[in-house]
């Protein structure tokens, strides 16, 4: 059974417990989101196979005794396939995330402080290793034009769907993951803003 470090809502360590426990009680963890991104502006979305829409590049819990930088180059590992310098990685924002729902005809509560991370890759020298499990694909998409998007000042735009080949496609707003309550450009505007203030693109 994995194991989560737990804390008060002040981010206090207090102690470690089962993965499950965690959600049935509703109890304080830490998660890592992995964004990926390029010289050029270009994000990476990771296309989820439970719902078939784009989401982080990678995403996880961070495990009991594990680092939020470890378990940023432990996800990325398992889900997409490649190896990261997380020494250059980007803390953009640590975010207190809160969720109820029902799971497996359970209650499903998630309390975490959501650590979003920048990491700038180079597209012409990594190789992707889809994780079949969790992920479908990814795709790349210009940091500004997905931005609009979201915003909907346009109603599409071209993307990159990278799989075992490379194929271009468009995207709409409605590829996007958010959950219920959520808007996605308040998901997902912040990271995209911090992509083009880095690239100026």
């Amino acid at each position: 059974m994995e194991k989560l470090d737990i804390y008060d809502e002040y981010m206090r360590h207090i102690g470690c417990e089962d993965r499950d426990i965690v959600h049935q009680k509703g109890l304080w963890h830490k998660t890592v989101h992995c964004w990926l991104y390029d010289d050029l502006g270009n994000i990476y979305f990771q296309i989820r196979k439970s719902s078939q829409k784009l989401y982080t590049t990678a995403s996880g819990h961070v495990q009991a005794g594990e680092s939020v930088k470890q378990a940023f180059r432990r996800e990325v590992m398992e889900e997409i396939g490649i190896k990261v310098d997380i020494e250059n990685s980007l803390l953009v924002e640590i975010t207190a995330w809160r969720m109820d729902k029902i799971k497996n005809d359970q209650p499903f509560i998630d309390r975490a402080f959501a650590n979003v991370y920048l990491n700038k890759v180079d597209d012409d020298k990594i190789s992707f290793v889809l994780c079949e499990d969790e992920v479908s694909g990814l795709v790349k998409v210009n940091a500004t034009d997905c931005l609009k998007l979201l915003y909907k000042d346009i109603k599409e735009v071209p993307a990159e769907k990278i799989t075992t080949a490379r194929e271009n496609i468009s995207l709409t707003a409605d590829d996007f993951l958010v959950q219920q309550g959520e808007i996605a450009i308040v998901k997902y505007g912040k990271i995209l803003q911090e992509v083009i203030k880095l690239t100026k693109h």
